[in-house]
């Protein structure tokens, strides 16, 4: 009995090895590949649909909201005449973003491509147009980098096991097989037509999908494109805001909230503009204040930020949506220095104050006055040179013999969103290690 535990505790070993080899191939996206992708710190994501003609959640209420015959057949009324690719790249390219997220296919399985593999999509609607292919041309005419998200579970598709969230009921035409082969085929035709800079994967968490499906995809994908970036929503298991030695997927996505500094792991958290991911009369808003605190804290913590709009039915991106974010992108034009191409750290970011940092450079993101003085945890080790408002006047500061920098502020900060100082240092700012210390 023994010698067969022994040989059983072998074999379970060797194939956890085997397993580990192969979701970490050779292939797997480079270090100067994603250290490339987080320079970028600032990405729209666009979620657009059919959906968008009733007001909710794209996919989710799918049988729920919305019933699933009437959400299936919305696809036959849908005509977004105002459409315009080119207005929807500027968008992104004047609110200072450097990358674009389109959902090519969400949960729903409406494909925005003229697909070959399925004829539930923009072909086949009203409309008639390929949405993916325009959307592609505007943004390399701006400079943008195109993405795509692709969804894993599909409750359209007649097999994937699933035909709605949360559902017990198993289809009797399920095939899983058939359903990844469909998957290979819709994702070839998307890096071969519109070759994607990252694609983003989503839906991962449904009981059919297995690992093995998603390292098939992974390989599949890398030999078609080997720089494409891919996220970690594609492996069946894991903690969507981790990356870890496990994950199949090159980056951690937190969703709805603010990453934790990470300096040894890539990370990109998505956030909506407003409260819903897809279109929403009368959604509410966030303000200029939290928008821009929100890139802040999120280059803060050495991450990107995906902000989420939601075009209307007809095509068009609300005015006020596009106002906001070029309200962000003019914020971006004066201090873009202090976030581009930046590391986050080495402090923790807060309530009242982020900070970023590149070369001898150490910029600090002040949020909130809340006394005349701003004294910094302890730097060990670090002089400061300089200190100056970035763009702007020089900033009074004493540093003691334990390394901590008090800054002495403006009488009155000249940005009430996010006034950024600059210190220079006699060493590199991105040599310095995190520091710990509460809020």
């Amino acid at each position: 009995m023994k010698r067969y535990f022994f040989l059983f505790i072998l074999l379970l070993w060797e194939c956890r090895l085997n397993a580990q080899a192969i979701m970490n191939p050779a292939i797997k996206t480079s270090h100067a590949v994603m250290d490339g992708f987080m320079d970028q710190r600032f990405g729209l994501f666009i979620h657009w649909g059919p959906v968008t003609l009733r007001g909710t959640e794209i996919g989710w209420s799918r049988g729920q909201a919305v019933p699933t015959a009437e959400y299936d057949s919305l696809y036959k009324e849908f005509d977004p005449v105002l459409f315009n690719a080119d207005k929807w790249a500027k968008t992104a390219k004047d609110a200072g973003m450097k990358y674009l997220v389109i959902t090519a296919k969400h949960h729903d399985g409406f494909c925005l491509w003229p697909t070959q593999i399925s004829d539930y999509n923009i072909m086949n609607s009203p409309y008639k147009k390929d949405v993916v292919g325009e959307l592609a041309a505007a943004c390399k005419k701006y400079g943008i980098k195109f993405c795509m998200y692709f969804t894993v579970l599909d409750w359209h598709d007649p097999n994937y096991p699933i035909e709605i969230t949360d559902s017990k009921y198993i289809k009797a035409t399920a095939n899983m097989e058939k359903f990844v082969a469909t998957m290979k085929n819709e994702l070839q035709e998307i890096v071969t037509l519109y070759h994607p800079y990252m694609l983003w994967f989503d839906g991962n968490w449904e009981e059919p999908w297995k690992n093995e499906y998603a390292i098939d995809i992974y390989t599949f994908l890398k030999k078609l494109a080997p720089d494409v970036i891919i996220n970690n929503r594609l492996g069946a298991t894991g903690d969507h805001s981790k990356l870890t030695s496990e994950s199949i997927g090159d980056f951690a996505t937190p969703e709805q909230k603010i990453g934790e500094l990470n300096t040894s792991t890539p990370w990109e958290t998505c956030m909506t503009i407003c409260t819903q991911w897809a279109w929403k009369p009368n959604d509410k808003m966030k303000s200029l204040k939290e928008c821009l605190q929100t890139l802040v804290k999120t280059a803060g913590g050495n991450g990107n930020l995906l902000f989420n709009i939601g075009p209307m039915p007809d095509g068009r991106i609300e005015q006020r949506q596009i106002t906001r974010l070029k309200e962000m992108g003019d914020w971006l034009k004066i201090y873009g220095e202090s976030i581009y191409d930046t590391k986050g750290g080495p402090f923790t970011p807060n309530s009242y104050f982020a900070t970023t940092r590149k070369g001898h450079k150490l910029f600090i993101h002040i949020f909130e006055k809340k006394s005349n003085t701003l004294t910094l945890p302890p730097l060990n080790n670090v002089q400061v040179e300089r200190a100056y408002l970035l763009n702007g006047a020089k900033i009074k500061y004493k540093q003691d013999a334990a390394g901590r920098i008090t800054l002495l502020l403006p009488d009155q900060l000249p940005d009430n969103n996010d006034t950024v100082i600059t210190l220079e240092l006699h060493t590199s700012a991105e040599a310095i290690p995190v520091v710990s210390y509460w809020d």
